[in-house]
């Protein structure tokens, strides 16, 4: 932080957030001549940053990068006139008029309107071996990876909705799942149970937890998980080809906690079919506020929305 008082930049608009929400939303913001300003973050371009192969986002028919297509959101963002901040967003303040944002730099930022776009991390296990092949056979997203198991085994960890999901639906893909689950009883809801337990091609393996999981050096590919019993220590190595984590994620609202309202797991309550937040003039979109997709397009799709909203509430509030 620099000892000389900076003065405060305004905008009509401010991103916080560099996703496929962030961009399209400054993307918009721009084009309607509002001259956003898009606040990256540390983590600049979002969980596709750590997204090798992506083949369900449309208009590309051969598989992209995740990193080279948050490279040309951002290219198009400046381009179309957003201006781009390589800043991170330490406090926030939307108690008055105009909303207050503090970087790490020590800029303060000044907005007539506030879209918020800081995204979600899936939660992981923690485990070095996990760490290691996390994009080569460890993933934590069945919609996004799934296709790359076709007639594979594969694990899934998890006992919540978002487990039996992610179960289900690659049971659909996948030559066999397995469910992995610390518990002797699964925490989603009865039908998607009942559903699960229906399925011919998925096993659950109660009482039990990843151990380590195993697989090759060149390429780097998962071939086995060994699982330990908690209850009675015993492990077992299960052949596979894939290991799916889906025990949560976690909305980045640290920044909003008490400021605005938010749903009981965490992510910002929108108003329906808008990205509207309790507090006029601040919009949330995508996996901050999604806690249902979770996909790229569809942030995108709400990043739209999003900068459409403001536009109008500014025009309403502003002229």
């Amino acid at each position: 932080m620099s000892n000389a008082e900076t003065s405060p930049i305004h905008a009509k608009v401010v991103v916080i957030g560099s996703g496929p929400a962030g961009y399209t939303a400054a993307i918009y913001a721009a084009r309607a001549m509002l001259q956003p300003i898009l606040i990256s973050g540390f983590d600049a371009g979002g969980q596709l940053m750590i997204t090798t192969d992506v083949e369900n986002y449309p208009g590309f028919a051969d598989p992209i990068q995740g990193p080279w297509l948050m490279e040309q959101m951002r290219a198009q963002a400046e381009h179309v006139g957003a201006r781009l901040v390589s800043d991170h967003v330490t406090q926030v303040e939307l108690g008055q008029r105009p909303f207050k944002i503090t970087g790490d730099s020590g800029q303060v930022y000044t907005a007539d309107s506030l879209i918020i776009a800081t995204g979600a991390k899936a939660q992981w296990l923690g485990e070095t071996s996990e760490e290691k092949f996390k994009g080569f056979g460890v993933s934590a997203c069945a919609t996004c990876d799934g296709f790359f198991f076709r007639g594979k085994k594969v694990a899934v960890v998890g006992g919540g909705n978002s487990a039996v999901e992610e179960a289900l639906y690659l049971s659909h893909i996948a030559e066999k799942v397995t469910l992995i689950h610390r518990r002797d009883s699964l925490r989603s809801e009865r039908i998607l149970q009942e559903r699960l337990f229906a399925r011919p091609n998925i096993e659950i393996r109660w009482d039990s937890a990843v151990d380590e999981i195993l697989g090759s050096e060149a390429p780097l590919s998962v071939e086995a998980l060994r699982i330990k019993n908690v209850k009675t220590g015993a492990t077992e190595t299960l052949p596979l080809d894939g290991v799916f984590i889906a025990i949560g994620h976690k909305p980045a609202t640290e920044l909003f906690a008490g400021q605005i309202e938010l749903k009981s797991n965490g992510y910002i309550k929108t108003a329906p079919d808008s990205t509207a937040t309790n507090i006029e003039g601040v919009f949330a979109a995508g996996d901050v506020a999604d806690d249902k997709y979770r996909q790229a397009v569809t942030a995108a799709g709400l990043g739209c929305m999003a900068a459409l909203e403001a536009e109008r509430w500014l025009a309403a509030k502003h002229g």
